[in-house]
């Protein structure tokens, strides 16, 4: 279930006939309440987005030997929940490295170099695919590491000394 709590001086009211959600705020020359009218009016948004349609991150493992999958166990790392899976990455250490997914998120390895995140919360999806990321930056001088949507970064020459 997905919830948001709406700031005190907020209404939100819903148009039946034209299924439509309006937010307001009652005096509009007030710039902290102009901002969150904003901010909130989008994670509303993403919430119903979520909901009907659902989020989604691709992360890209690029580097030799570099691999994902997902288990329904792990050796290194303690389940939060029933029936947690893990993600575990073999990225270049000594180690695969394990991470649970979190609730509300489903992760797929449709091929060994690509993870697909799921979820209907779009900040715990794209925080999980962070936290992976983190493990393999993508490095500028040999383009490997872990890219998550789409991301590309600009190679830069050999350091000449």
């Amino acid at each position: 279930m997905v919830t948001l709590p709406l700031p005190l001086y907020m209404s939100l009211e819903h148009d039946q006939i034209k299924k439509k959600a309006f937010l307001s705020i009652p005096d509009r020359h007030v710039r902290k309440h102009r901002e969150m009218w904003g901010t909130t009016r989008a994670y509303l948004n993403n919430h119903i987005l979520g909901v009907s349609d659902g989020h989604a991150a691709i992360l890209r493992l690029v580097g030799v030997g570099y691999r994902a999958t997902v288990e329904k166990s792990a050796e290194t790392v303690k389940p939060e929940y029933p029936g947690q899976e893990f993600v575990s990455l073999k990225v270049g250490y000594s180690h695969p490295v394990e991470l649970g997914v979190p609730l509300g998120v489903k992760a797929s390895t449709p091929q060994p170099t690509r993870i697909l995140l799921e979820g209907i919360d779009k900040e715990v999806v794209n925080q999980f695919a962070a936290s992976i990321r983190s493990w393999r930056k993508p490095e500028p001088y040999k383009g490997k590491g872990i890219f998550v949507n789409g991301e590309t970064i600009k190679l830069k020459p050999k350091k000449i000394k």
